[in-house]
């Protein structure tokens, strides 16, 4: 599908948008939490994506009760993934409109996870070159489904907010895009094969 006279800039999610690595993640997370006394659903973890894992943690121990320290959870969860990191396999109907739109349009990620795992991902796939910058959990204060992710995408490309399209996965992620301004689609298999 070609978007270059619709749009100025491409923005893409990174994980269940081009890497299909959310079954890893949710191991990845209730491996973690269970060590710590927090039950985490399947259906509770995609309600939450985008979220960074810090505030998954919060919001977690919060509603069951269980103290924990958010951040060195987080860490921990994050290196479990990471040490599967490997394993991630791209989505590739979405890979494919990266690589279409390579040198056509302005293209970048934005994230709610941390850079290290974002650009790691990038790697394995082979997308990293594809991207002219990356807008990880740590490169805004506030996150999806505020738009900031989106709109500093937007301010690093040089390009008006609703000129950009957003590719997504989650709600939280299509709430921030249109916080943004920014037309968006969502990738969830079965939403782009109704397409």
């Amino acid at each position: 599908m070609d978007y270059t006279n619709e749009f100025d800039a491409l923005i893409f999610d990174c994980d269940g948008t081009l890497s299909d690595s959310m079954p890893l993640h949710f191991v990845a997370w209730r491996e973690t939490l269970a060590k710590h006394g927090i039950t985490f659903t399947e259906e509770r973890f995609y309600q939450m994506g985008g979220m960074p894992s810090g505030m998954i943690v919060e919001t977690l121990g919060r509603e069951q009760s269980v103290r924990v320290d958010a951040v060195s959870v987080a860490l921990e969860k994050e290196a479990a993934f990471v040490g599967m990191i490997d394993r991630v396999q791209p989505c590739e109907h979405i890979c494919e409109i990266a690589r279409f739109h390579h040198g056509r349009l302005p293209m970048a990620v934005a994230s709610g996870s941390g850079r290290e795992v974002v650009v790691k991902q990038l790697n394995v796939l082979g997308l990293d070159a594809l991207f002219q910058t990356i807008v990880a959990a740590e490169d805004t204060q506030r996150h999806k489904p505020e738009p900031d992710v989106f709109l500093e995408a937007a301010r690093r490309l040089g390009v008006a907010a609703q000129r950009c399209l957003v590719f997504e996965d989650s709600p939280l992620g299509f709430q921030a895009a249109e916080a943004a301004g920014m037309k968006w689609l969502d990738v969830r298999p079965a939403a782009w094969a109704a397409r």
